[in-house]
């Protein structure tokens, strides 16, 4: 009876996830991803200077631009 008390358990810790999942199709894997390239510019840069040029790396980066302009 215990284990199936502790799945009841994770059930109902997850139901919110699960639900949002089945209904959206979304996962939190997109957020993951973003705040991997923010680390990843954070790291490559060894700081800077001031707030404002670490944010337009981030935009640069992940803001999804098309700089291609044919």
């Amino acid at each position: 009876m215990a284990p199936m008390k502790k799945l009841a358990r994770r059930l109902k810790e997850r139901i919110d996830s699960m639900v949002t999942y089945c209904t959206r199709g979304i996962t939190n894997a997109e957020a993951e991803e973003i705040n991997s390239k923010i680390m990843s510019i954070k790291r490559r840069a060894g700081g800077y200077r001031n707030i404002e040029n670490f944010k337009t790396a981030v935009l640069f980066y992940c803001g999804g631009l098309d700089l291609d302009s044919r």
